[in-house]
């Protein structure tokens, strides 16, 4: 079975819609030893042929549009941040103090975009804000030392594992019984009633429907990226007191709004946007917002026929359920780091934060296949992803063979694009999501972080 065909079937979809997915093949782009073309690929076109089927559906029940999964349009949207230019200038990477180090026995990974968790790092360790310093304090000790040590000081820090030592970890193991999309039917609400899509103007299956986006980084805001895309009117909410970074927001908030909201002190206002919502997805640690009663099962209490989407690093059970992560973290811990490690041994990376940008894709189409069962057999759903399970499923691909294609100088220019916005001129990746009739680009761009008033359209 194709990456393509099982993922789909993990989705729940009709295993014969699979044959309305058209691929383009394009070998030597995001070369690896571990098969992530074919793998960001699958991602891709199972959120397409979710959104293709839920079009379908609310254009009259016809055939299936054909979905078009071009290479070339996937691996440029892979690294859509690193192609993002405001103005010309291009967005900020990732922070001095985010890198491997080596340590006395191997290696660790850091990650301190974020002051606050640059601060952490920094208590934890006892140094100064100096590269040379951090360097110092980390050669004296442990990998898992230092793990431990940031980790209990609330910062970021992982030990770098081979793939047989993380498969060995208790956390691996919690990760292993995992579908790579947890889908759960949450109570008997009623079906969901579709009102029909224009057919004046690009298909929009998603057109109608309200997205609470309570996501951070990539993989999360990716996925509702992508509803936006689709007609979705999404809004994200941030917490005023929590700063983000501005070229991450602007690289996936096209097609949303932004606002502040104080889940406590704003209490009154989310319960209205609630009530309204068709979709809440959310990208904090497991049980992180349940203390706001904000979990799914409380959620679709409250808001009957809602589709609850859930993001985290490590998945929602095991030992490191409650851990922060990122993708880069959850490749120096899953092995993949250790698999991709260059001809002197310093440990790799993947050719583009994979697992940020495969998990969002497959959250969208988790959710897109959740709306349509709902039209079905009506309930509260409930969709959840992880970063260390889509890891597990792309080195699960490699089968006993990790090998590496050659790599490619294929131009992105055919799929970036430019437009005008209030934060200035920007170049930027078009979306991958192709199918026929579908949208080619967002009905708007990306605005200034937290600008926008906590309200549906």
């Amino acid at each position: 079975m194709t990456p393509l065909a099982s993922f789909w079937s993990g989705l729940g979809g009709q295993p014969a819609l699979v044959t309305r997915v058209f691929p383009v093949e394009r070998p030597g782009v995001l070369s690896s030893r571990l098969p992530v073309r074919e793998f960001a690929g699958a991602c891709v076109g199972v959120c397409a042929l979710a959104a293709a089927e839920l079009a379908a559906r609310r254009t009259g029940g016809g055939e299936v549009p054909a979905v078009r999964v071009d290479d070339g349009a996937v691996a440029t949207a892979f690294v859509s941040e690193r192609h993002l230019r405001t103005d010309g200038r291009a967005a900020e990477s990732f922070a001095p103090l985010s890198r491997f180090w080596r340590t006395a026995d191997g290696w660790v990974r850091t990650h301190a975009n974020y002051p606050h968790h640059r601060a952490r790092l920094l208590a934890a360790l006892g140094t100064p804000e100096a590269p040379d310093a951090v360097a110092a304090a980390l050669a004296g000790r442990s990998a898992r030392e230092v793990e431990e040590t940031v980790t209990a000081a609330g910062g970021l820090a992982v030990a770098l594992r081979t793939p047989e030592e993380w498969a060995a970890h208790e956390q691996a193991t919690a990760v292993a019984r995992l579908p790579l999309v947890e889908r759960v039917r949450l109570d008997s609400a009623p079906a969901r009633e579709f009102a029909a899509v224009d057919g004046g103007g690009p298909l929009l299956p998603a057109a109608g429907l309200r997205v609470l986006d309570l996501t951070r980084v990539i993989a999360g805001p990716v996925a509702t990226r992508t509803l936006a895309l689709l007609g979705a009117d999404v809004l994200r909410l941030d917490p005023p007191g929590l700063p983000e970074l501005r070229d991450q927001h602007t690289d996936t908030g096209f097609g949303k709004r932004s606002a502040l909201l104080d889940l406590v002190g704003d209490r009154e206002r989310f319960e209205e946007l609630l009530a309204g919502a068709d979709v809440v997805v959310s990208g904090y640690r497991p049980g992180a917002l349940d203390r706001f009663g904000l979990g799914a099962e409380a959620l679709a209490e409250r808001r009957p026929g809602v589709v609850v989407a859930q993001l985290s690093a490590w998945g929602a059970t095991g030992p490191w359920a409650g851990r922060r992560g990122f993708d880069s973290l959850v490749q120096v811990a899953t092995g993949i780091a250790h698999v991709e490690r260059g001809p002197e041994g310093r440990p790799g990376a993947l050719p583009a934060q994979a697992l940020d940008h495969g998990t969002g894709y497959l959250l969208a189409a988790g959710v897109l296949r959740a709306l349509s069962d709902q039209a079905e057999a009506g309930g509260s759903r409930l969709v959840r992803v992880a970063l260390a399970r889509t890891a597990a499923e792309l080195a699960a691909g490699a089968g006993d063979r990790v090998t590496g294609e050659p790599g490619t100088d294929l131009s992105p220019v055919p799929w970036l694009t430019e437009r005008d916005s209030t934060l200035g001129r920007l170049r930027y990746a078009l979306p991958p999501v192709d199918f026929e009739g579908g949208p080619r680009d967002w009905s708007r761009a990306p605005g200034a972080w937290g600008a926008d008033t906590a309200r549906w359209l």
